[in-house]
């Protein structure tokens, strides 16, 4: 039994000590606890200030990717981390520097153009009244603009006036009808303009490139246009300055407006619209600015335009609807426009050199 005994305690022994250096290198190897490295980790916060995550908003304030199922620029970075805006060091996020632009300046001055723009044409409508003809219409039309050119600029203007309605509605809205017909009517009203907005755009970037194709060839500068600008079209006398067939006002229109401020809308439109071309978030906030400042800028030089081409200008409408203006129009308002359709060297504004006749009236019943 002795011998047993022993021989027991001699294996377990040698099992222990078989099992020592095994156990040694385990120890060695072995990773210690995580612990908090510093006092600012969130464990350690948490621990003396629960409900406190300010180490974890400040890990996703860093702009730091982290990983995320959905591939592209910016997906990984929850908040946009501090950054320049417009070349100017800001205090906050890029996201709050853009919503303070668009909220502040942007906003305020933008609606005090557009309301001082409104008003001066009220005031001047006030003054001046429409400007009608000195003499008789003469019964003889003239074509003024073919069927390709008005349905050029029918198609831009309904496009324009849609989306400037809609533009206005979301960038003043919450300041100028939230408050009267409340949050519900808001949000739906918002929603329409915003799905207008956005579908319609891409109508008035076709519509303007094709504008611009066929009207350009008419609104190059001549030699009278500067005197037209030095007595503002006539509007101090009661003669107009004689003038091609677009005057230096409509030509001013046509290049600031249309081409300028068209191609602007156009890009920026573009980048915030489809963010499938992979620009970031900073990219398209940059856009909203100058598109807010470019709309806000369009609209407000639209209404003079408006103005002159509806209740302003006697027959300067009917002209667009129909493509005819009276002869007495035309010789008033554009006079060396019409002597070359007169004499024949009018291209495509002209009915074979000479007037049309009036279509007779006809009998009230």
């Amino acid at each position: 039994m002795m011998n047993l005994r022993s021989g027991l305690l001699g294996l377990a022994i040698s099992a222990c000590a078989a099992l020592l250096p095994a156990a040694a290198f385990a120890q060695a190897t072995a990773q210690p606890p995580a612990q908090p490295a510093a006092d600012d980790t969130q464990a350690k916060r948490q621990a003396v200030q629960p409900g406190n995550n300010a180490p974890v908003w400040r890990e996703v304030r860093s702009g730091d990717a982290n990983y995320t199922s959905i591939k592209g620029p910016e997906t990984g970075v929850l908040i946009q981390p501090q950054a320049k805006f417009f070349g100017q060091d800001t205090m906050t996020t890029a996201g709050e520097a853009w919503r303070k632009y668009r909220n502040g300046p942007v906003t305020f001055y933008g609606g005090l153009l557009v309301v001082l723009a409104a008003a001066a044409i009220g005031a001047f409508y006030l003054w001046k009244g429409p400007i009608k003809l000195h003499q008789p219409p003469s019964g003889r039309l003239v074509l003024r603009f073919t069927a390709l050119e008005r349905w050029a600029h029918w198609s831009m203007a309904i496009s324009f006036c849609v989306l400037g309605i809609s533009g206005l509605v979301m960038l003043f809205g919450k300041h100028v009808l939230l408050p009267v017909i409340g949050y519900t009517l808001f949000a739906w009203l918002t929603m329409l303009m915003k799905n207008l907005h956005n579908f319609i755009g891409p109508l008035f970037l076709v519509s303007i490139v094709l504008f611009a194709l066929i009207y350009v060839r008419y609104n190059f500068p001549s030699a009278g246009d500067l005197r037209w600008l030095l007595s503002l079209g006539g509007m101090g006398s009661d003669h107009q300055v004689p003038s091609g067939r677009f005057n230096a006002g409509e030509k001013g229109w046509f290049w600031l407006s249309v081409v300028v401020l068209g191609t602007v809308m156009s890009v920026t439109g573009l980048i915030m619209l489809f963010p499938n071309f992979e620009q970031v978030r900073a990219t398209m906030q940059q856009a909203n600015i100058v598109h807010g400042i470019g709309g806000v800028l369009f609209i407000a030089m639209s209404f003079a335009h408006i103005y002159m081409g509806t209740i302003g200008t006697e027959g300067a409408y009917q002209g667009m609807r129909t493509g005819y203006v009276d002869e007495e129009w035309a010789k008033e308002h554009h006079e060396l426009w019409y002597n070359d359709v007169k004499s024949g060297k009018a291209a495509g504004g002209n009915a074979g050199g000479e007037a049309k006749p009036a279509p007779a009236a006809q009998p009230q019943h």
